[in-house]
């Protein structure tokens, strides 16, 4: 059976609970009723502070580990969840609610919640479920506040224990599916990072290539291309990973009308942020289309092979080169012309060994895109699964 639930609005009992209905067996209760708020075992200490008193104990904020101290507050499992607004207005990709288990410390930053008579795991699956921006405080001039009271008075379904415990154990058995898949990108990029400081500095050779490399200006490897009035060819934005359509883009498109003084850039050029250069702001394209004069694009010539530049583009020391060759006074007026791109120094090997190289990286992306793809699957399925679980919609066998 089915029951009608409560929920809560502007912190009012109102009904029904969330969408539906809740089996006839849960019951549904204010987090301060179902939960303990611990907040009293919270420790203050300033970074200043933190540096004297350096240690092996976790001291946590609301998202992750801020430092390590000497000393321990809390012993065993406990749920933390951001006090501070800014944690669920801005940054929706960082947990908002995290598991935490052992000898730690928590700052002024988060709640801590354990268990009660019901599961610490419950309240941290159920809440990096449910949205919880309608119950911030408004704390002045664009700040807001998860308050402990207002955090007290949120409604909750709580199923009897031993559903909270087979709920909790099949969301953890996709947990760790996400973690060892996340741990297996992790050596992947580690191996990515190894190739990319070894081939493209010839650190390391690839089978077959022995000729010696050779130092050469960017100018001899690229043109500029500054073909304009190609008002017909799509609008394409460029970011760091990327040359894609201004229609995909979550940015707003803030391009002119007249579009006579955009850009021409063609499959293979490299387009890059003029004055973000020596912060990495370039990518290879894969479609034809026009760019906002802000961007330079460069057009490869018959010795480059445009995909190992667009990796060589990312390495710390191109980085650093072109940092050096901009123009400007200071950070946020330097730019990266043409005319200085050209004049940078780079110790090339020939084309050949370029492609070469460039299949070996390209390879260590599919891999992780492939993996990341995976986390990303898993992901959904979890969250599909939470929305059925913790919401009674789908039931466990017993």
């Amino acid at each position: 059976m089915m029951k009608e639930a409560i929920t809560i609005k502007n912190n009012t009992l109102t009904k029904p609970f969330g969408n539906g209905t809740i089996p006839n067996n849960w019951d549904v209760k204010k987090v301060s009723e179902a939960f303990d708020i611990c907040n009293n075992l919270r420790l203050p200490i300033s970074e200043t502070e933190r540096k004297k008193i350096k240690g092996d104990y976790p001291y946590y904020g609301p998202t992750k580990i801020q430092d390590y101290i000497n000393e321990y507050r809390l012993d065993g499992t406990y749920a933390l969840i951001g006090e501070d607004g800014d944690h669920f207005l801005k940054w929706k990709d960082l947990p908002m609610t995290l598991l935490v288990s052992g000898q730690f410390n928590v700052n002024n930053h988060a709640h801590i919640i354990q268990g009660g008579n019901n599961l610490t795991e419950w309240f941290f699956y159920y809440f990096n479920h449910r949205p919880l921006t309608p119950y911030l405080t408004r704390q002045g001039a664009g700040r807001y506040k998860l308050t402990k009271a207002a955090l007290s008075k949120i409604l909750c379904p709580i199923p009897p224990i031993n559903e909270q415990h087979g709920i909790v154990e099949l969301l953890r058995v996709w947990d760790k599916a996400i973690n060892t898949n996340n741990q297996l990108i992790a050596q992947k990029e580690l191996r990515k990072k190894w190739l990319m400081q070894n081939l493209l500095t010839g650190k390391k050779r690839l089978d077959g290539f022995n000729e010696k490399w050779k130092e050469y200006h960017l100018g001899e490897i690229f043109s500029e291309r500054n073909e304009r009035n190609n008002d017909d060819l799509s609008l394409l934005s460029i970011g760091q990973n990327g040359v894609y359509p201004q229609e995909d883009s979550i940015k707003k498109d803030t391009s002119n009308s007249d579009k006579s003084k955009y850009k021409k850039i063609c499959v293979g050029d490299i387009g890059y942020n003029t004055m973000r250069m020596w912060q990495g702001r370039s990518a290879l394209s894969s479609l034809e289309g026009i760019v906002s004069p802000a961007y330079t694009v460069v057009a490869p010539k018959d010795n480059a092979d445009s995909f190992f530049f667009s990796y060589l583009f990312k390495t710390p020391k191109l980085i650093n080169l072109f940092w050096r060759n901009s123009q400007g006074l200071v950070g946020d007026t330097l730019n990266c012309k043409y005319k200085d791109f050209s004049i940078v120094k780079a110790i090339l090997p020939q084309k050949e060994e370029q492609t070469a190289i460039a299949k070996v990286l390209q390879v260590a992306d599919k891999e992780l895109n492939l993996l990341k793809s995976k986390t990303d699957k898993l992901r959904e399925q979890k969250k599909g699964m939470m929305q059925q679980l913790l919401t009674g919609k789908k039931r466990l066998k017993n």
